[in-house]
């Protein structure tokens, strides 16, 4: 089984006590606008994986019950050691995801944040289709599904710890095991740091096959992709780099190239592409983070329409496996749309309040129509009360404010 919905609430405990810190130790590693746009995309992600998620399985399923040598029972030396082999296979599927431009476009919005805390571990693609092929040697030996499920679990869940600048190095711990030190490296776009400690929870995997980075004093990381998005909206988030891909297979003349792009290892552009449609050179001597000041009541709007929107994911999350089809993509849609247009109203965009006006007005219309149980109508009253009063605000404050202005 999979833990990882039992997890949710231990870890917005434990990015409560982050934040608590951030503000004890005055070390600012949190900002509104990066965090709603991190956890906004860990949501849409843990939905979308959620609804497409029998393909993977039933292709992991499949090849256990065709493909495999022998049937490992469900022993606890199978767990163990399914354990230690799904993290080496995490180890190269997550390394191919940094070295190879069609996995890092979907890999890449993990690190597309210019922050490092716990908010940063739960933003994840909603653009992995591959993945899967990585861990089909455990089906091969016949690791059953329901080990697979739950060992790969556990691994995502140790990993959200070690997103965090608050824990410092841990001596000989960081010999065999992933750690915040080692795993900053990981998330730092300083060339010294590049392509460095890809583990999930095992660095022994670096150490082998030579990809270890330690976290140098001198150093410290910058945080970020070269290509930074400079952006808050989630769907941009984890197309970007499809896009850049998909413009520079269309402009090159070669018809193998076209096709090459998508392999070639990352940052690789054809050669007619690079000198007619250059792309700026990073110097991260000059690096300054992306932000757009908001006033205290949009924030508090996006904070609320955050908290809104993951209240409706943890109901889709709880429920999906006994909602009905239509409400259940109707649901992830509107979280979606939603998403969507929280982000556009942290960039400022001028039609931003219009889709914040058709949000609410959505969610006003389903209150009307449908049937939910007491407490959740209003919860969902009393949220969209408030949302609507701090929107009138917000459309004042946001009239004449075009997109030249961020």
């Amino acid at each position: 089984m999979s833990y990882v919905l039992y997890a949710i609430p231990f870890f917005f405990l434990l990015i409560g006590i982050e934040l608590l810190l951030d503000k004890v130790r005055n070390t600012e590693y949190y900002r509104l606008n990066d965090a709603v746009n991190s956890l906004t995309i860990g949501v849409v992600s843990r939905m979308n994986q959620i609804a497409r998620s029998v393909i993977p399985l039933s292709m992991y399923a499949i090849s256990v019950e065709y493909v495999s040598l022998t049937t490992l029972p469900e022993a606890p030396w199978v767990w163990v050691m399914a354990f230690v082999l799904y993290d080496f296979c995490y180890y190269w599927n997550h390394r191919l995801g940094h070295e190879i431009n069609v996995l890092w476009a979907a890999h890449v919005v993990h690190h597309s944040s210019e922050e490092y805390n716990l908010t940063t571990a739960l933003r994840q693609t909603s653009g992995g289709f591959v993945g899967w092929i990585f861990y089909l040697p455990m089906a091969l030996i016949g690791v059953p599904v329901t080990v697979l499920i739950t060992v790969a679990s556990l691994n995502l869940i140790y990993q959200f710890w070690v997103h965090t600048r608050h824990v410092p190095k841990l001596g000989w711990f960081e010999w065999i095991f992933v750690s915040p030190s080692n795993h900053r490296v990981h998330h730092a776009q300083n060339q010294v740091y590049i392509d460095r400690n890809y583990g999930g929870v095992f660095i022994l995997w670096d150490r082998l096959f030579g990809t270890f980075q330690e976290e140098l004093d001198e150093e410290p990381p910058i945080y970020g992709i070269r290509k930074a998005l400079h952006s808050w909206n989630p769907l941009w988030a984890n197309i970007h780099v499809y896009t850049q891909l998909a413009k520079d297979s269309f402009h090159t003349q070669s018809w193998k190239d076209k096709i090459a792009i998508w392999f070639k290892p990352t940052g690789w552009r054809p050669a007619d592409v690079e000198q007619k449609y250059p792309l700026p050179r990073v110097d991260l001597t000059k690096f300054k983070k992306f932000d757009i000041d908001l006033t205290l009541p949009i924030k508090v709007y996006c904070a609320i329409q955050h908290i809104l929107m993951l209240f409706i994911a943890v109901l889709f999350l709880i429920n999906y496996q006994t909602m009905p089809s239509l409400e259940k993509w109707m649901t992830l849609c509107f979280v979606v749309f939603s998403s969507v247009s929280i982000g556009a109203l942290m960039e400022k965009r001028h039609y931003s309040t219009l889709l914040e006006w058709t949000k609410n007005t959505l969610l006003f219309a389903a209150l009307l129509l449908q049937t939910y149980p007491n407490w959740i109508e209003w919860t969902l009253w009393i949220g969209t009360g408030m949302s609507v009063y701090l929107l009138w605000v917000a459309t004042k404050e946001y009239q004449g404010v075009s997109e030249s202005a961020v």
